[in-house]
């Protein structure tokens, strides 16, 4: 199955719209060398590399550090993150295409623990550990939603770019 259930329940219509996009950014920054991840469209410094890095700084800082309470462990936690906001998206250059994808890997694979434990404990209804700084505990419902629509965007930032890189388009990866 390529996308959420057609008449499945929330939790999996949820989980199968975040791994839709999960796979869908894997299959457009596969098969890259160095230059392909770190080419950019137009004016823009957004690259294949900065996309897969900063997803995974997301998906770590959601489900580990927010979700779970748990520290996310490293890089994530060896970053100033006041002094460099955007470290993800500047750092990638330095890393090779097989770093990057591992670090998104593992670090999605941790997510899908967390989602897991969070569900058997509260379901989506469940509160996260962490508390926004206006007082605020968000479901596990609202972070998949907050996720769902983090990858949306850059999915289609991965689209464009990987277009201008070697041509391959397509909404969804061949079975």
């Amino acid at each position: 199955m390529q996308g959420p259930p057609l008449a499945g329940d929330e939790t999996a219509t949820l989980l199968g719209a975040l791994e839709r996009s999960r796979r869908t950014l894997a299959w457009k920054c596969g098969g890259l060398d160095a230059e392909g991840m770190r080419a950019t469209v137009g004016a823009s410094t957004m690259t294949l590399g900065g996309l897969l890095k900063h997803l995974a700084a997301v998906e770590a800082i959601y489900f580990s550090l927010r979700l779970r309470g748990r520290d996310p462990g490293p890089p994530w936690n060896t970053v100033d993150w006041d002094a460099e906001p955007d470290w993800e998206w500047r750092s990638a250059a330095d890393d090779s295409p097989e770093q990057l994808m591992a670090l998104w890997r593992d670090t999605v694979a941790t997510s899908r623990t967390m989602v897991e434990e969070a569900l058997a404990e509260g379901g989506l209804d469940g509160l996260a550990r962490w508390t926004s700084p206006e007082g605020d505990t968000p479901s596990l419902r609202r972070i998949l939603i907050d996720l769902i629509e983090e990858y949306a965007r850059h999915v289609g930032h991965a689209d464009l770019i990987r277009e201008s890189v070697d041509g391959l388009v397509g909404e969804d990866p061949p079975h």
